[in-house]
């Protein structure tokens, strides 16, 4: 259980990234006294975060491998825009991009004791779009930065970008498709069935069942996104990125 006392680090070290944020100042990691030291704690400044960024439209999910245990962080509202619609909301440095998959909610998934089965949750699935999330940081180099520093900075969150829905989504083999990330008509990277979660449909369930705690329950409206496809591709001021899966579909953002 979190001390008060603890607590007061952890909301002190949410201040902090979010200054470096807002200030465009980077750091290089929070202060040794401040730093998380279990995702618990991590979660705890993300959501800190999360309250001064406005209502939650949705949250990414994810894992680095097809073994790991999942990992999510919020997705603000305000950072959320249509394929080709101005972004706003926030100031981009950093510039990361990936190409991902991303699904909007058309029923509710409330916290429940059983766990919730696949077939469940993509029967409360209203529509999948490709996506681009815009990755942003409070620190100066993440890679540089202790790992749960760089989790509780909202786990790199900076804007989440959807294209239009696919119809037919349920009989892609995602294990199969493949996926070209280009800057500015130059193609950075090209893959196939690179999902670093593995199966990425073995995301959702667990973000509703494991997840409900800490989101009250998936509702109607989230989009979930589920993990890059492309790593980490950084981008400039100005760059057009395009995103285009062979069947999932296409997405583009400018950044200004």
């Amino acid at each position: 259980m979190t001390t008060a006392a603890r607590e007061k680090d952890l909301i002190q070290a949410a201040d902090l990234l979010l200054d470096a944020r807002r200030t465009n100042t980077p750091i290089a990691d929070l202060p040794k006294e401040l730093r998380p030291v279990t995702l618990d704690e991590a979660y705890f400044v993300q959501d800190r975060m999360a309250l001064a960024f406005g209502a939650i439209g949705g949250w990414k999910v994810g894992a680095p491998t097809p073994e790991a245990t999942p990992s999510f962080a919020p997705m603000p509202a305000a950072w959320m825009t249509c394929n080709g619609c101005e972004m706003s909301g926030i100031t981009h440095r950093y510039r990361g991009t990936e190409a991902e998959i991303a699904f909007k909610l058309g029923a509710d998934l409330p916290p429940r004791e059983t766990p919730y089965k696949l077939d469940e949750v993509v029967a409360a699935i209203e529509s999948m779009h490709p996506a681009i999330e815009v990755l942003e940081t409070a620190l100066i180099d993440p890679k540089e930065a202790t790992k749960l520093t760089s989790v509780a900075d909202m786990s790199m969150h900076g804007g989440f970008v959807y294209g239009d829905a696919v119809p037919g989504w349920e009989s892609i083999d995602f294990a199969q498709e493949s996926v070209t990330l280009t800057i500015d008509g130059s193609v950075r990277v090209e893959r196939t069935g690179s999902n670093t979660a593995g199966d990425l449909m073995r995301l959702l369930p667990w973000l509703a069942t494991e997840g409900a705690s800490r989101t009250e329950g998936l509702k109607k409206g989230d989009w979930i996104t589920t993990g890059s496809w492309t790593g980490n591709t950084p981008a400039t001021s100005g760059a057009l990125v395009e995103a285009r899966f062979a069947r999932a579909g296409k997405v583009m953002l400018r950044f200004a």
